[in-house]
């Protein structure tokens, strides 16, 4: 359909699982879901439910009746209540005991929690795959010297492989905050009308040992843990801003890495992939534009921009409950999510099929080293018997005029021929030659990269070999 607008996280850039994990039937097949282990745990604590009328829900589970419920909504103006009455048309025998003694927020805050722990699994598992791509490029690439910068200017030499160590060192730490919240997410459980359990109460006669039990079966029948031991009628929303708030750290990660590879491209250093048949530029056909780490960054700016909505909606909420979260939930959190897998998918994308320009890292490196290696000059000169003041500023007074030539009329870095010249260095061009070698200049960046990746890394790709086994997929667009 063209002539209605369409959400482009779910035409163009979200992969099919996680559309799947935010799809109206994978929603309403765990409500039916969460019913029936409610009734369950209802009957199996001693209420008047049957096996006949489980069954008969079950067999019913994945088969929803939408017209029904659509045709119900219309009437009711409820979501919950239209699919209620939709599974009951399906289900006559259970129909009496569908969603006894709950609330809406029984299947709609239960699901919403469920979906979310699901949907950090498969970010964690993206995350898993990229840092492996990285982690193949740092071990590739860890003796490769290239130019440093701090403030965008050139600085100290250091290697290919070790900034490739700086992306995924971001990487771990989302992996650690996705641990921590999955970890900390459990189910509301049924809390009834306003956090007080009153229902379930009246329901189990006053026996508080069964209304604490309904909620630890439920939660082992959707294999969560445990319930949030208070709440309103609702779970905390503090509980979306925290997990917003880690796709938003993941964002960050990813906008870095994208910003890195967007320079480095400028610099024809290092290059994201480019397709045969792909085209840079409509205007000029000549152009390589880095158009998926521009996507990573604007996908990302988008996520960041979302993690200011759930402390926002978390803070205005009234006493046990109000509706003003319910609108925003819809579109914040399925979104957050969406736009993070898009970013993930295109970052593996990138990660996997960087294209790296040895020569022009190491003809830049030729251009700046020079004025690099005046400290490993001065200290060869003074073993020589020089003195270490006066030659200090010979090479002060040398690496001006040479600056001035590369600056002011764009001609080669004559560094050396001047300080070969000056007789007070004592030092002849083979001598100088001999201090540039790059590899004089990268401390230790070989062996940083070896000790992360052997501490840090391996362990965590090791324990995580159902994410490397899986399937990669493909960019939409």
């Amino acid at each position: 359909m063209n002539d209605a607008y369409e959400n482009v996280l779910s035409s163009r850039y979200a992969g099919e699982q996680m559309l799947r994990l935010f799809s109206p039937d994978h929603k309403f097949r765990t409500w039916r879901r969460l019913w029936i282990a409610l009734a369950e745990s209802e009957m199996e604590l001693g209420l008047p439910i049957t096996v006949e009328q489980i069954e008969e829900m079950k067999r019913f589970s994945d088969e929803i009746n939408y017209d029904e419920a659509r045709e119900a909504e219309k009437r009711v103006r409820h979501d919950v209540m239209a699919h209620v009455h939709a599974y009951g048309v399906q289900c006559p025998k259970a129909k009496p005991i569908i969603h006894l003694g709950a609330t809406s927020c029984y299947v709609g805050d239960n699901t919403d929690i469920l979906i979310m722990r699901q949907a950090l699994l498969l970010v964690r598992s993206r995350l898993i795959r990229i840092i492996d791509a990285l982690r193949k490029f740092a071990e590739e690439y860890k003796n490769l010297p290239t130019l440093g910068f701090t403030h965008f200017q050139p600085a100290q030499l250091v290697t290919v492989g070790k900034r490739a160590t700086l992306w995924i060192q971001d990487l771990l730490f989302d992996v650690e905050d996705i641990d921590f919240v999955y970890d900390g997410l459990k189910l509301l459980g049924c809390k009834g009308t306003t956090g007080t359990q009153a229902s379930f109460l009246s329901l189990f006669d006053g026996d508080h040992g069964k209304v604490e039990e309904l909620d630890r079966l439920i939660a082992s029948k959707m294999s969560v843990p445990d319930t949030y031991p208070v709440s309103g009628q609702t779970y905390s929303r503090k509980i979306d801003s925290r997990v917003v708030t880690t796709l938003s750290s993941i964002a960050q990660s990813a906008s870095k890495f994208s910003n890195d590879i967007r320079l480095l491209q400028h610099l024809k250093e290092v290059e994201e992939p480019f397709e045969k048949d792909q085209i840079g530029s409509s205007a000029m056909a000549y152009k390589r534009n880095p158009m998926r780490s521009e996507r990573m960054a604007s996908l990302s700016r988008y996520v960041i921009s979302q993690s200011i909505n759930p402390p926002l909606t978390a803070s205005a909420q009234w006493f046990e409950r109000t509706l003003d979260d319910s609108a925003n939930k819809r579109l914040c959190i399925a979104e957050s999510f969406l736009a993070t897998d898009a970013i993930l998918i295109i970052y593996e994308n990138v990660a996997s099929g960087l294209c790296v320009n040895q020569q022009v890292i190491h003809r830049r490196i030729m251009e700046e080293l020079p004025f690099m290696a005046t400290e490993n000059i001065l200290m060869e000169s003074v073993k020589r018997g020089g003195d270490r003041q006066a030659l200090h500023e010979r090479i002060r007074v040398h690496s001006m005029a040479a600056a001035t030539e590369v600056k002011s009329f764009g001609r080669p870095n004559d560094l050396l021929d001047r300080i070969a010249d000056d007789e007070s260095f004592d030092l002849s061009f083979n001598d100088l030659n001999s201090l540039l070698d790059p590899s004089l200049y990268i401390g230790r960046c070989p062996e940083q990269v070896d000790r992360f990746l052997k501490e840090f890394v391996y362990p965590l790709l090791a324990a995580s070999k159902d994410d490397l086994a899986a399937e990669c997929p493909e960019l939409k667009v």
